[in-house]
């Protein structure tokens, strides 16, 4: 794709220039920092009682009681904390006016949009490295399952990233950041508690909102389970919405 490392690079250097990506990273690492320090200390609360009753003993998962909560969590500190890597990219240009400049550059919006897109992946992957010491701490007291690590960052970074193309979507609708990031955090909120609603409604419908519903499906990787249904919604999720986006652009270039 011509021109697709020029811009994927610019896009970089513009994130990691910016203070919101350090606030951001700064952020989600202190949130994710107490969520993991207050994982361990109810694991060690349980086996200290488990010690007292033996029958407890089977409940002692380290996986499943520090893992799974783990992964989960960092999933609501992404959904809190992806429209402000993502309100910038195409909210800013349009702001400026330089969007109209990007369409006679000698680069498809496809490309643009892909590097764009894996600029903001890249952030995310490198801010998501930020947790690894407390894995490799807990490793260190007591040994981890690690296709079980490995299978939770995948689906962190598959929900991550499907949070972002829907972000990069909002960004391109508006000239104004602040009204993107809302409208990100307000469409992503809806796909979060949409399977709040199964139980009130028909069986039929129940499982497609169970479906549709943007956290069931990280529930299987945070368990260490690569389920392909679950891979395909969200690379399904990040190509519709990445689909929109350029749809949008070309919707742009006419009328510019």
């Amino acid at each position: 794709m011509k021109g697709f490392m020029s811009v994927y690079r610019k896009e970089l250097y513009v994130l990691f220039a910016s203070p919101i990506f350090y606030v951001v990273a700064l952020t989600f690492l202190i949130i994710a920092g107490y969520f993991f320090y207050n994982t361990v200390a109810f694991y060690n609360l349980l086996s200290f009682q488990a010690s007292q009753n033996p029958m407890m003993a089977d409940e002692l998962n380290l996986e499943h009681r520090v893992l799974r909560p783990f992964f989960l969590d960092l999933g609501i500190i992404l959904l809190l904390l992806s429209p402000l890597m993502t309100m910038r990219l195409y909210a800013e240009e349009r702001k400026t006016g330089t969007l109209e400049l990007v369409f006679t550059f000698p680069v498809t919006d496809r490309s643009t949009l892909l590097a764009k897109f894996a600029a903001v992946v890249t952030a995310l992957a490198i801010i998501l490295m930020g947790t690894l010491p407390g894995i490799l701490v807990l490793h260190s007291f007591s040994g981890l399952n690690w296709s079980m690590v490995f299978c939770g960052y995948a689906g962190i970074l598959l929900l991550g990233s499907s949070f972002l193309s829907l972000g990069v979507f909002t960004s391109s609708l508006t000239q104004n950041q602040i009204i993107a990031a809302v409208l990100s955090f307000g469409a992503l909120l809806m796909l979060w508690i949409i399977g709040w609603t199964k139980p009130l409604v028909a069986p039929a419908l129940a499982s497609l909102i169970e479906y549709v519903s943007v956290i069931q499906h990280l529930d299987s990787f945070a368990k260490g389970v690569l389920d392909s249904r679950d891979i395909l919604y969200y690379l399904l999720f990040i190509t519709f919405f990445l689909f929109l986006t350029l749809r949008q652009l070309e919707s742009y270039r006419w009328k510019s």
